[in-house]
């Protein structure tokens, strides 16, 4: 979890004006009780209205809120419906985030607003993907990060099969598809390669170099240019 979303999540366990313990804070977010203390003291310093000491516990003072964040009508069912889309087509670990990040935008809208967010209606059923889609969408994201050659198995339009090593560089959604772009080490070429069509998936625990005529801008450049 990034240092901000902590401090975020600290204020967000303290409101309400309860008692709340380093013990049970440092329980919530899987962190120690020192990272906590320096957290508290770190919120202290910045404004943050928080009382107590450690060993006693910490109170949120009442009145304290996050400065409200304004979004247009507009803007708002933009956010939702991207988030419900991510949440129905994207992978399980961005399912999740999509829902964290709606909820911390909730949580620092002014009521107002808040409500327009639930009462929202678009939406983006995503019945249409198995759970293993989603989690070889998760892989492949890690392996972009991480810059990890994969190996996969695939089948081609025609019902042909084959066995590739790829360096994964982009994931595109295509309305109901998802593709990988990536540079394949069997044709030395750009290949996009249907996630649905992989029979299997392993990412490798090799990393391949940063090669400015295999990268992403290169084939996007290739694209362009027709």
């Amino acid at each position: 979890m990034r240092r901000a979303d902590r401090l975020f999540q600290i204020v967000q366990l303290m409101r309400g004006g309860r008692l709340v313990t380093a013990r049970k804070l440092a329980e919530k977010l899987e962190i120690s009780d020192r990272t906590v203390y320096r957290d508290i003291r770190d919120l202290q310093a910045s404004g943050v209205p928080i009382d107590g000491e450690a060993g006693v516990g910490y109170v949120l003072r009442h009145g304290f809120e996050l400065p409200p964040l304004m979004f247009s009508r507009g803007e708002i069912e933009a956010i939702v419906l991207g988030t419900r889309m991510v949440e129905a087509w994207g992978g399980a670990q961005l399912a999740d985030s999509a829902r964290e990040a709606l909820k911390k935008i909730g949580a620092v809208l002014p009521a107002d607003l808040r409500e327009r967010v639930e009462r929202t209606h678009l939406y983006a059923p995503g019945y249409r993907v198995p759970d293993a889609i989603r989690r070889r969408i998760d892989r492949l994201n890690d392996a972009i990060r991480g810059q990890q050659v994969a190996a996969i198995d695939y089948r081609r339009e025609d019902g042909g099969a084959s066995q590739r090593r790829i360096r994964p560089l982009g994931l595109y959604f295509w309305g109901g598809v998802w593709t990988v772009v990536a540079w394949c080490e069997l044709r030395l070429d750009f290949r996009s390669f249907r996630i649905d069509r992989m029979d299997r998936l392993e990412v490798l625990d090799e990393r391949f170099p940063s090669d400015p005529e295999k990268s992403l801008r290169a084939f996007l450049s290739r694209m362009s240019a027709g």
